[in-house]
């Protein structure tokens, strides 16, 4: 847990002390690498430390990944420029992959599948409130202190998370095949396809134009790479990438369904703040709260889905929780303008409470569909498509809130004078007519978001089989009533491969 905190705080905590920053280091036409590079190498490493962890174990990849994040923000602290510290975050953000991906993975392997949905809600939790109080405590930080904090405090929590991995973390022994070659080449494949098109995705529209040179170029590079991957990855002994990944109902389904989900996120984790201080007329603070009520419910939820699964299924649970996300998102436009703090608080409450019944069920799912030696790349692959919807929603809805914004205001397409107007409403000279705009782009956004979750829907009831092939540990396998009702569907051979439909 502490070590998941620091990475999830490490991916919002820089974003208020970029004036500090900037004003130390210069670099200001480059600094948005501060999260994109660190956005860049969290990802694309997702899949390879799964299959790392596969192969030699959760325990030295976690602490591998461990002190790499702790040496990136130690070298973070000493940059001498804003492209050392963009180098440092690239870092950082390699170790914060194999943090994320191998923690998830921890809690199936540590956990039997009753208490997993208890120790995801606290992960959850964790990962939740860690991100919202990123924002914040960067803001405390620059203030109070010198901007290098931000990664100097990192050092002592990390040093304690990783005594306490080294000291008590212990596997259970595992009966492991003989370990095969990694798959190196696999590796690097991946990790050159997932960067480059992640960089056309973040700086499409941002450092130059869709339809620029620089993006064209980035995306051709990017299909070129997808179809080496294919290549090396259908030759490898032991891929990065097995094909089963995407082979298996179950698993291609909540791939999907939790890609959409990271595009939906972007609505109130992107757009929210600014307008809850744009049209709401709320101080960052009280901005913040009205995002951050989502943490309240979100875990309350999830460590309710058990209760529900256990007796309509994985998937019924799901589809029942993100069927309430679509109806909430599409109720966003309906608020009054310009309403009052608490109606789009009550929207983030019952939409976290959605959520955390849609997610939950499908990440222990998963995992319980697969055995020890598969769970670390099943894990990373859904971690790493919800990431991946993550960074398609910014630029898609970005798109969005920038063609509305655009027309309301009879902008010329550039929002460079909106941006500044936005952090200062005093100097348009009709700041009501800029107020109308942010609430009809901020609509317009969660409308799309509702596209989404009918999408994730869609995904579930058309690919998903109607009840999940769980596969019990040994000690399990005597105890009845812990996954999916029929429990014939729940007692398959580790050596079976996966049945898709009924029993």
């Amino acid at each position: 847990m502490l070590s998941m905190a620091l990475t999830a705080v490490d991916s919002t905590i820089v974003s208020t002390a970029v004036p500090q920053i900037v004003g130390s280091l210069g670099g200001f036409p480059i600094f948005s690498w501060l999260f994109s590079g660190y956005l860049l190498a969290a990802t694309v490493t997702l899949p390879v430390y799964g299959k790392l962890s596969d192969t030699f174990g959760r325990r030295p990849v976690l602490i591998a990944g461990s002190v790499l994040f702790l040496a990136g923000s130690a070298l973070c602290a000493f940059a001498w420029s804003m492209e050392s510290l963009i180098a440092f975050r690239v870092v950082q953000g390699l170790g914060g992959g194999a943090i994320q991906g191998t923690v998830q993975t921890l809690a199936a392997d540590l956990y039997p599948l009753k208490e997993r949905p208890r120790i995801q809600a606290r992960l959850s939790t964790v990962w939740a409130v860690s991100a919202v109080a990123g924002p914040a405590l960067g803001g405390l930080i620059a203030s109070c202190a010198h901007w290098r904090w931000i990664f100097l405090v990192n050092l002592p929590i990390g040093a304690v998370a990783l005594w306490l991995i080294v000291r008590h973390l212990r596997e259970p022994v595992r009966e492991t095949a003989v370990r095969g070659r990694v798959d190196w080449p696999g590796a690097l494949a991946v990790f050159a396809c997932g960067g480059v098109l992640l960089t056309a995705l973040v700086q499409g529209g941002v450092a130059w134009g869709w339809l620029s040179a620089p993006s064209l170029a980035l995306f051709a590079s990017g299909l070129a790479l997808v179809a080496a991957v294919v290549l090396i990855e259908r030759r490898a002994a032991e891929p990065v990438i097995p094909g089963w990944v995407w082979r298996r109902r179950t698993i291609a389904a909540v791939n999907l369904a939790l890609g959409a989900l990271g595009l939906l996120m972007v609505a109130p984790t992107v757009f929210l703040p600014a307008y809850a201080q744009s049209v709401l007329g709320l101080a960052p603070v009280a901005a913040g709260f009205v995002l951050s009520v989502m943490t309240l419910s979100w875990p309350v939820s999830a460590a309710f889905s058990q209760h529900l699964y256990r007796r309509i299924g994985f998937r019924n649970t799901a589809a029942t929780g993100i069927l309430a996300a679509a109806l909430i998102l599409f109720a966003f436009p309906l608020l009054p303008y310009p309403g009052a703090a608490w109606q789009p608080a009550l929207i983030m409450l019952l939409l976290g409470a959605a959520l955390g019944i849609f997610q939950l069920p499908l990440i222990v799912g998963v995992q319980s569909t697969v055995g020890w030696a598969e769970r670390g790349t099943a894990t990373a692959s859904i971690l790493f498509c919800r990431q991946i919807g993550q960074t398609l929603g910014a630029a898609l809805f970005g798109a969005v809130a920038n063609g509305v914004l655009s027309a309301r205001l009879g902008g010329s397409g550039s929002l460079d004078p909106v941006a500044r107007a936005l952090d200062d409403p005093g100097a348009v000279a009709d700041p009501e007519r800029l107020r109308r705009a942010v609430d009809t782009a901020v609509d317009a956004v969660y409308a799309g978001a509702g596209c989404a979750a009918v999408l994730a829907l869609l995904i579930l009831l058309l690919m998903a089989p109607r009840r999940f092939p769980v596969l019990l540990e040994p000690q399990e396998a005597d105890q009845d009533g812990h996954g999916e009702p029929d429990p014939r569907q729940e007692q398959l051979s580790p050596a079976r491969p996966e049945t898709d439909g009924a029993p």
